[in-house]
Order: structure tokens, then C-alpha cells, then sequence
């Protein structure tokens, strides 16, 4: 038998991270040991010539993108040393805040072509390459998730949404024999995910009417805007955080109705769809100089239509007579909680692609912020009721 090629710095780099990983918080006292060519004292660092002379002995194993951020990562320290554990992180493709730091202090701009440029990609490539573009508004960051993305998770939560929306409509579609306007139908409120004033101790209510649609026009717009904005947004910046916002945008709909429009019922996914297509506007907004998506603006205008059509069609329905008085039709209140969600917690969420929610102090600022709302209304919904002395229509 032959002997085995010593493995290249990535595999090794890899091996460090796993290792860095299994070690747990006590070890992120100390950063991880380099190896002993390169580092003989064990201190866990690396000169910048030794790191170069690495990275020129192994250019043809490294992918270009990364061996590009890596020479930015070398210029970017004066002190001549570089933190192992910022090669590991990289090479390993683990999201680093001090890796992140690193390359925006550094002095050395990216001088290869943009990642928007290349040539020869197949379809899922320039789709990955478009997402990156769309969601994005740093050439650096474009290209780690270009070279890091892999697909595995696929967006699953904001599709999984989408068809248990579509599903629960047909369900009602065919139970109700009404398709357009399912809400004028006299049994629809009687459906136990309906939020309904009367109801509103069952607590589940505050987030399942989002699986009811008040028709398929309102089915079809929050679907078009949720796949066209979530999908991409969830592929960039995973389930977790895209999740987040649209499960807050949605509970802060609903709390938002009971407060403000006390006797309407509520239905339909327009708080988490808003929450997520506000957050992303603002975010181009805030960036829109290093957004380089084509036809940026007529993206923009094409959702604020059809954000203002649904809402203008939301507001004629809750001020058109109501099929089952004294109840009046669901309330438009949702949209307006999920669009103050978006501009605050969702902007947060998206605006810095490498950085943990845990390090940012707007995070904190704006979660807290969504907790004492959440609490005040809590309170509203068991006291204000019955000291406002309100009359709530009689229960579906």
C-alpha cells in the first residue's frame, strides 16, 4: 500500500474546528493550538509571514473566494499575528464574529472580479449567485455564502408554511362550497383557528389564523409575497431567524387587533408576510448603495403595490357590512403589527449577515422592546375588557 498525501490545510482546518466544537465553552477562554511548524510556543497564533507562506504553498487546493478573504484576513493585522482559530472558522465554513471583524478592519480591498461577473455557472449556481445579490450588500459576503451554501437545510419553513396555508383554504374551500370571500360564509368564524374577540383565552387563536384566509385574492398575495421575499431571505439567513420574525410578526398581528380593534376577528398570514417584506425593504433601503440586485427598484415598487393592494383590500373588507352582524369582518390591524415587527426586530435580524443576534445591542434593545408590548397586552386582553365595560359580539 502507498502511502497517504498528507492532508491540504482545509481538511485540517476542518479537523481543528470539529475539535474546537467538542471542547464547549470553557475552552473559548483561550483561542486553539496552531500547528507546531507553524506555532512552536503553542500560543495559538500564527506570524503573518508563516500564514502567507501556507497559503502559497497550498493557492491550488483553496477555492479562490476564500483565498482571497484569507489574504485580506493576513493584511488586515499590523501586529503580525493571526488567530488560528479565524483560519479554522473559515476553512470550516463556521460563522466567526471575530473573523468578521478581522476583514472589516482590514486595509486590503478585494481586487478580483465580482462574484456577479463570472462566467460558466450552471442554473443552480447563478440561482444561489442571484439569492446572494437580492439579500446581500457586500461583495465579501456574497461570496462566503456563494462558496458556504449548500442547500442542506432546503428553505423548508416558509415553504412548509405556504402549503399548510394553501391546504387548510382548500380543506375550507370544499367543506364552506366558497372559494372567493370565504370570510361572508355564516359557519367560517366557527372555525377553531379563527381569532374571534370572544375567544380569545384560547390562547392558540393568537397564532393559528394565519392557516385562515378571508378568500383565494387573500390567499394569493400573502403566498406570492412570502415565497417570492421568505424563500430567499430563508436561504441566506436560515430557518431559525427568518422563523423568528415571521412568528413574531404574526403574534404581534394579533395582539395589535386586540388592542387597537377590540371587537374584530382576525384571519390570514398578512403579519408574518409583512414583518418579513418590511424587514427586507428596509434593509435594501439602508443599504441601497452596495445592493446591486438588477431592476432594484421596480422590485421595490412591484411589492409596495401589491403590499398596498392587500391592505387596501383588507380595510374595505372590515368597513363593508358585515355577513354575520353584529361581527364585523376580520380586522386590517394584523398588517400594521407585522410592518412595526419588520422595520424593528426584522431589521436587525437581516442587517448583518456574519454577526450572532446575541452580540448586537439593537437586538436586545428591540427584543425587549416586543416583550413589554407582548406583556401589555397580555394584561389588556384579561383587564381592559371588562373595566371598558365593551360589548363583544356574541361567539361564532
Amino acid at each position: 500500500m502507498g502511502e497517504h498525501p498528507s492532508p491540504g490545510p482545509a481538511v485540517a482546518a476542518g479537523a481543528e474546528a470539529e475539535r474546537i466544537e467538542e471542547l464547549g465553552p470553557e475552552a473559548d477562554a483561550r483561542p486553539p493550538a496552531a500547528p507546531e511548524d507553524c506555532d512552536p510556543g503553542n500560543t495559538g497564533y500564527i506570524s503573518s509571514g508563516k500564514f502567507r507562506s501556507l497559503l502559497e504553498s497550498h493557492s491550488a487546493q483553496l477555492d479562490p473566494h476564500k483565498r482571497e478573504v484569507l489574504l485580506a484576513l493576513a493584511d488586515s493585522h499590523a501586529d503580525g499575528q493571526i488567530c488560528y482559530q479565524d483560519f479554522a472558522n473559515l476553512m470550516s465554513n463556521k460563522r466567526s464574529n471575530s473573523f468578521r471583524q478581522a476583514i472589516l478592519q482590514g486595509n486590503r480591498r478585494l481586487c478580483s472580479k465580482a462574484l456577479l461577473e463570472e462566467k460558466g455557472l450552471n442554473l443552480s449556481q447563478r440561482l444561489i449567485r442571484h439569492v446572494a445579490y437580492e439579500t446581500l450588500p457586500r461583495e465579501i459576503d456574497r461570496k462566503w455564502y456563494y462558496d458556504s451554501y449548500t442547500c442542506c437545510p432546503p428553505p423548508w419553513f416558509m415553504i412548509t408554511v405556504t402549503l399548510l396555508e394553501v391546504a387548510f383554504f382548500l380543506y375550507n374551500g370544499v367543506s364552506l362550497d366558497q372559494f372567493v370571500l370565504q370570510v361572508t360564509h355564516p359557519r367560517y368564524l366557527q372555525n377553531a383557528l379563527v381569532y374571534h374577540p370572544q375567544l380569545r383565552a384560547q390562547a392558540w387563536r393568537y397564532l393559528t389564523y394565519i392557516f385562515m384566509h378571508a378568500g383565494i385574492e387573500h390567499l394569493g398575495l400573502n403566498v406570492v409575497l412570502q415565497l417570492l421575499v421568505g424563500v430567499p431571505l430563508e436561504m441566506v439567513h436560515g430557518a431559525t431567524r427568518i422563523g423568528l420574525v415571521y412568528v413574531a410578526g404574526v403574534v404581534a398581528g394579533s395582539l395589535a387587533v386586540s388592542v387597537a380593534d377590540m371587537t374584530a376577528p382576525v384571519v390570514g398570514s398578512s403579519g408574518g408576510v409583512y414583518a418579513l417584506v418590511s424587514a427586507h425593504l428596509a434593509n435594501i433601503v439602508m443599504n441601497w448603495s452596495g445592493m446591486k440586485c438588477q431592476f432594484k427598484l421596480l422590485r421595490m415598487g412591484v411589492a409596495l403595490i401589491c403590499m398596498s393592494m392587500e391592505f387596501g383590500r383588507a380595510v374595505w373588507l372590515r368597513f363593508h357590512p358585515s355577513a354575520y352582524p353584529p361581527c364585523p369582518h376580520p380586522s386590517f390591524v394584523a398588517h400594521l403589527g407585522g410592518v412595526a415587527v419588520g422595520i424593528t426586530l426584522g431589521v436587525v435580524v437581516l442587517r448583518n449577515y456574519e454577526q450572532r443576534l446575541q452580540d448586537q445591542s439593537l437586538w436586545w434593545i428591540f427584543v425587549a422592546m416586543y416583550t413589554i408590548f407582548v406583556l401589555f397586552a397580555v394584561f389588556w386582553n384579561i383587564f381592559a375588557y371588562t373595566l371598558l365595560d365593551l360589548k363583544l359580539p356574541p361567539p361564532p
